[in-house]
């Protein structure tokens, strides 16, 4: 049995963990779950070395947090085709935005993926088109193109001359003295800009992000008659809840419904 002095300093250190938690979720709410598995950790660290006597975070429950419905920006299908056919394509810089982004829409595609790829991760499979994906944890992921996709890659490839080198950075900067690609990797901040500047060219008020063509793509092959086990698939999703995540249709029924109120009928 414990002794009463060991049972108080363990009931205070576990009132001080509460109270850290509290200030650190409040400043870094998003990553309230992260916070509690770091601090207990860091308990598990000054306990193995000796240094406390108990983990005084192992008793320390956080409040759970679900999300049922994501938070990133999605674009109506006709929103999207409006957004890449404006896309003038007689440059080499436009070739690639429009492959860029048709990427994402058509495959589901991280941009941080989608930015890693070098030119022979596009190649000829059973007579179409494919393109292997690098996503995270070192995951290697194998999608076909669909066959808009797929001829707006040929354009870029063939347009700016990078079919002949298959190491080289399929989506590269570009430099406006020079009128040519870099070699280097479009950075991730570069791609948003440039979605940022081809909405707005568009007309697309809707405040889109790298992540808003992954939604986009999810939520259109669902309402087309998808299944969601596939569409995780495609997404290289381990679990259909995350998919879930990306599934917007409800959003529609939700408007329907609020025309109804105070709907005056002819």
């Amino acid at each position: 049995m414990r002794a009463p002095r060991e049972a108080a300093c363990g009931h205070r250190e576990r009132a001080r963990c509460r109270l850290y938690r509290a200030a650190a979720e409040g400043a870094f709410r998003a990553d309230r779950e992260i916070t509690s598995r770091r601090l207990a950790a860091l308990f598990d660290w000054l306990v193995i070395g000796q240094i406390m006597p108990v983990n005084p975070a192992a008793a320390v429950r956080g409040p759970r947090h679900i999300v049922r419905r994501g938070k990133t920006p999605v674009l109506d299908p006709s929103e999207a085709r409006r957004l890449i056919d404006a896309i003038n394509t007689s440059t080499i810089i436009g070739l690639r935005d429009r492959a860029l982004i048709s990427l994402m829409v058509y495959s589901f595609v991280r941009s941080s993926a989608t930015l890693g790829m070098c030119v022979e991760d596009v190649y000829q499979q059973n007579r179409r088109l494919w393109v292997r994906l690098h996503e995270t944890g070192g995951k290697q992921h194998a999608m076909p193109c669909h066959h808009n996709l797929e001829t707006y890659l040929h354009e870029y490839l063939a347009g700016a001359g990078l079919a002949h080198d298959p190491k080289t950075i399929l989506f590269q900067s570009y430099s406006r003295a020079t009128g040519r690609l870099t070699g280097a990797p479009l950075p991730q901040a570069n791609a948003y800009a440039m979605i940022q500047r081809r909405a707005k060219a568009a007309g697309i008020t809707t405040r889109v992000g790298n992540h808003t063509f992954r939604a986009t793509g999810v939520t259109a092959y669902l309402k087309n008659g998808g299944t969601l086990e596939r569409a995780a698939q495609m997404a290289n999703h381990a679990s259909t809840r995350t998919t879930q995540l990306y599934d917007r249709r409800a959003e529609e029924v939700t408007l329907d419904e609020v025309e109804r109120v105070m709907n005056r009928q002819p």
